[in-house]
């Protein structure tokens, strides 16, 4: 095989339907990962398939200095979804590259350098996302990074005004850290970063690639927390397995942001699919079946196996389990024997993400899987 850049496991998945994919052989496995949060509507979702087939019938890409019917609606979808008084947004290709573009937003818009980020953060790959993720593991063969980026730790609002000031341009944050082990803020925390930032003319954004599109019970998660930031980030679901990354701005940021551009900014199929997913997700209430199934599998994990690993915590679907360092086998013990694919959040927490439309059979079933592989 003449790949190399990941460490491919040993399950070969061909196809996927609703909450399950299937490898090779024709194994069916429940998926509690969904690829990282990327098909929140379960795998081949009729009405995503149907926006990308009719779009392939008309036309392929067109670069986004020509209107395009599908990506006019969805910056007016996206602009009517997101918390006032956010109303402009910018289209790329995937997480990373809408974090990347915020970060050089606040830097234009302010005229500050100095980002602030947070421990165990997330951000993504790319050199200026990269310098506000906090693992070495991640950044040291690339240094150095871009430069002023000061971390504080999550969910402590003294350290965040003490470090947040005049010379900032921007604080970026995952209301719910992924990577950093699936860990929520606490009541009050990103109210606290809302004030911080605006006394300061600092930009705040809420990195919401992962807890974005409905995961954490409400479309997004700065709704579901009443704060209303300067720039969302959002990623990973908002295609529904299509790669296409959005940077959703307030106007003061969007009228000077500088010169940015993406060659393949909102192409037309990703519109179509973007603009499929959201709008399912809103009119089939996805994200209150993540709330009401979110609760349910929380309860039902700490109900079984509360008493045999450290800690149970998240929003939403995005459920960690702390298990300690035994995560990557007890992920191995759940795909191999039990069929059910999970991720790691670390080497410590077994994370749960799966499609938001899973059922009470669904997260019974991996009740019951962890509770052989951890009990």
């Amino acid at each position: 095989m003449s790949g190399f850049v990941f460490n491919e496991k040993p399950i070969q998945i061909e196809r996927g339907d609703g909450a399950y994919v299937y490898d090779d052989s024709g194994t069916e496995y429940l998926d509690m990962g969904a690829s990282y949060a990327c098909v929140p509507l379960g795998h081949k979702h009729p009405a995503v398939q149907s926006a990308v087939s009719e779009q392939l019938e008309k036309i392929t890409y067109v670069q986004a200095s020509y209107p395009n019917a599908e990506r006019t609606a969805l910056y007016d979808l996206l602009a009517d979804t997101a918390p006032d008084p956010i109303d402009k947004t910018w289209l790329c290709n995937s997480g990373t590259e809408a974090n990347e573009a915020a970060l050089k937003f606040a830097r234009s818009a302010t005229g500050n350098s100095k980002i602030v980020a947070t421990m165990q953060g997330f951000h993504g790959r790319t050199m200026g996302a990269l310098a506000t993720t906090w693992k070495d593991k991640y950044k040291k063969p690339y240094e150095p990074l871009i430069g002023d980026v000061e971390f504080v730790p999550y969910d402590d609002s003294e350290a965040l005004a003490e470090a947040v000031d005049e010379d900032t341009a921007a604080f970026i944050v995952e209301p719910v850290q992924g990577e950093g082990g699936i860990n929520p803020t606490s009541d009050g925390y990103l109210e606290d970063a809302r004030e911080i930032t605006e006394d300061a003319g600092a930009a705040l954004i809420f990195d919401e690639v992962q807890t974005g599109m409905g995961r954490t019970g409400a479309l997004w998660n700065s709704q579901r927390a009443a704060v209303a930031p300067d720039m969302i980030t959002a990623a990973k679901g908002l295609g529904n397995g299509l790669p296409i990354g959005a940077t959703l701005c307030r106007d003061w940021i969007a009228e000077n942001y500088g010169s940015h551009a993406s060659t393949f900014s909102g192409g037309p199929v990703i519109s179509a699919a973007a603009g499929a997913t959201v709008s399912t997700i809103i009119e089939d209430s996805v994200p209150g079946n993540a709330a009401v199934m979110g609760d349910y599998l929380l309860t039902e994990l700490e109900a079984t196996i509360g008493d045999d690993v450290r800690d149970i915590r998240g929003e939403g679907l995005m459920i960690g389990v702390e298990v300690g360092r035994g995560a990557n086998a007890a992920l191995k013990k759940l795909a191999l024997n039990h069929q059910v694919l999970a991720l790691p959040a670390g080497r410590t927490v077994v994370r749960l993400l799966p499609p938001l439309t899973i059922d009470e059979a669904h997260a019974d079933a991996v009740v019951d899987a962890m509770a052989e592989v951890v009990g």
